[in-house]
């Protein structure tokens, strides 16, 4: 589970980052959509992280099982 969760912030600051690069570039170079990819980093600012904390939650549920059934002592 830890290396799933750092996988999924890995991405999430990945797609961060490049977001708000790809508006500094746009608004540098005066692009007509530097409005349009502004609006969409700031909506990414807030959904990615979300979304992120939803698929960690979906996959400890899911996986719930498998974790109970390795931490229970062996019978005897």
């Amino acid at each position: 589970m830890n290396k799933v969760k750092r996988i999924a912030a890995i991405l999430g600051v990945v797609l961060l980052i490049s977001m708000y690069l790809l508006t500094l570039v746009s608004a540098v170079f005066a692009s007509e959509n530097a409005h349009s990819l502004f609006l969409a980093s700031i909506f990414c600012t807030f959904v990615v992280p979300i979304m992120l904390y939803a698929y960690i939650l979906v996959y400890k549920l899911v996986h719930k099982n498998e974790n109970i059934e390795k931490h229970e002592p062996p019978e005897e």
